[in-house]
């Protein structure tokens, strides 16, 4: 039955491609990209090139302790404050442009996220005081109802972590840790107005969010977003539902998530989040996951399940070892979870990013649900098997189909840095033509846009033909990611003429 819907989605919205270019990457003059006004010129470019699909990064709140990070949360609902756009606050009445005199000089190709957060901190302060004195709060108040069920725990958690000078819930006093109901209710009239602050910037940020959404939607552009299948230890949802993970008597992991041995490193991947007890979780059918199913659903119009294994079987490693190779496989009731998601949501718009170790286990839920996975050209010509899933006449309709994603290099520093000579004469031998770093960028955005798969989607350092300095996120490093942004000038005519011209000639105009 679920394939049927997969189907009936895929063929309502046809073949099609699109750019992946996270919110923060955006220009803007406040050091990190927002929803404002380059958003909306962004949306005007894809619209320009033919595209149908934005597909970004999770918009999930984070912070200086994990870099960051968008795939490290302290809440799976909450959304990311920081790209709320000044500007689009003024135009709200919220703030001045007086208010936006500050100390701090921005640079426009990297972002300084302690440097932006002061900032932004600052004149947040300034509108929710602005705020108060106004008289339009029922607007507020609707969406304070309508979101309860995350939106009361999130705001006191986010003001008892400032109050606690960022500790780890598990070192508060134990009433507060352990949520005693009378010292809950003494500490929400106390930080009161603290409280409401952090329920009135997550109202804004979804007043601007959906606007943007809206705009986009109405150029036939649809927005694919990301779901984190972890939340961190020090987040609103483990300190709401710590019986959901694995944790002993103290709040402490007894075991946490990672990945084997893989493409990136040799050691694994070991990213330390609490991993779920799903035991406990399908008690109450899975009644947490599918409110976050839910949320995201509402706030894109398909979602990437980052980590989709995990779904079916998770990489749970011991809390003490140093590194993921100690690490050891356990199975999740994926068919029961995916049962209950068919019979409760009209359409199952995900992506299965179904990367890394596959095993034939999570191969048949991909299968029996017919959802999409992803097609990496890099992946492609390593082993030099022509059984390869990630060659192109291995590909099928029903995936999605990428140069490269926001974890790889992009294609011209792969090419310049990382490819061995096998797999530069394997590519080449395959597209027959010699490639170098100055034209492998176009060749392998034509393969993708060429492709059988339903969706093509380039990220836009591969669409501007960049190096490595233009790289995202290193997998095996916590320092120095999610830095990288566009500058004005890198959106120009000529550019989104030339895409446009591959979409139409390749049928997916």
């Amino acid at each position: 039955m679920t394939r049927n819907k997969h189907q009936q989605y895929c063929e309502s919205h046809g073949r099609g491609s699109g750019i992946l270019l996270h919110i923060t990457s955006l220009p803007s003059p406040y050091g990190i990209g927002d929803f404002g006004s380059w958003a909306y010129r962004f949306a005007d470019f894809l619209a320009q090139a033919g595209q149908k699909w934005w597909q970004i990064l999770p918009l999930t709140a984070t912070d200086y302790e994990h870099e960051y990070s968008p795939y490290n949360c302290m809440s799976a609902f909450a959304g990311n404050k920081y790209l709320i756009s000044p500007d689009l606050m003024i135009q709200g009445g919220f703030l001045k442009r007086s208010d936006l005199k500050f100390a701090f000089r921005f640079p426009n190709r990297r972002i300084l996220f302690p440097r932006v957060a002061a900032f932004k901190d600052h004149i947040f302060d300034k509108a929710y005081t602005r705020f108060q004195k106004t008289k339009r709060r029922s607007g507020f108040l609707k969406f304070c109802s309508a979101n309860a069920t995350w939106l009361d725990d999130y705001a006191l958690f986010a003001v008892l972590k400032k109050n606690f000078r960022n500790s780890l819930w598990t070192e508060w006093p134990p009433p507060i840790a352990w949520r005693d109901p009378y010292v809950l209710r003494s500490l929400t009239r106390l930080f009161k107005v603290r409280i409401e602050q952090e329920k009135f910037l997550q109202y804004v940020f979804a007043g601007q969010w959906q606007a943007l959404k809206k705009y986009c939607n109405k150029k036939r552009i649809e927005m694919i977003g990301d779901i984190p299948i972890y939340v961190d230890l020090n987040s609103a949802d483990v300190w709401t539902h710590p019986e959901m993970f694995k944790l002993d008597k103290e709040g402490r992991p007894t075991h946490v998530s990672g990945v084997p041995p893989d493409y990136f490193s040799r050691d694994g991947q070991l990213w330390g989040n609490p991993v779920y007890r799903w035991n406990k979780l399908a008690e109450n059918g899975f009644r947490w996951w599918f409110q976050r199913i839910k949320h995201n659903l509402h706030l894109f119009d398909l979602v990437r399940m980052d980590h989709f294994r995990g779904l079916v079987a998770f990489w749970q490693v011991p809390a003490r070892a140093k590194t993921a190779r100690e690490g050891s496989w356990v199975r999740a009731p994926a068919a029961k979870f995916f049962d209950r998601l068919e019979r409760t949501f009209k359409e199952l718009p995900i992506i299965a990013e179904d990367l890394g170790t596959i095993t034939p286990d999570v191969r048949a839920i991909i299968d029996r649900y017919g959802l999409p996975g992803m097609r990496i050209l890099l992946f492609a010509f390593g082993d030099g098997s022509p059984t390869n899933p990630y060659l192109p006449h291995n590909h099928i309709r029903n995936c999605v189909v990428y140069t490269g994603t926001h974890d790889n290099n992009t294609v011209r520093g792969w090419f310049a840095e990382e490819a061995q000579p096998r797999e530069k004469r394997a590519l080449s031998g395959y597209l027959g033509k010699k490639l170098n770093r100055k034209n492998i960028t176009n060749e392998l955005i034509r393969v993708a846009m060429m492709s059988v798969a339903d969706k093509a989607i380039i990220p836009m350092q591969d669409i501007l033909n960049l190096g490595s300095e233009a790289r995202m996120n290193r997998p095996a490093s916590v320092v120095g990611n999610w830095m990288w942004r566009l500058i004005p000038g890198h959106l120009t005519s000529s550019i989104a003429d030339r895409l446009r011209a591959l979409t139409v000639l390749s049928g997916r105009g």
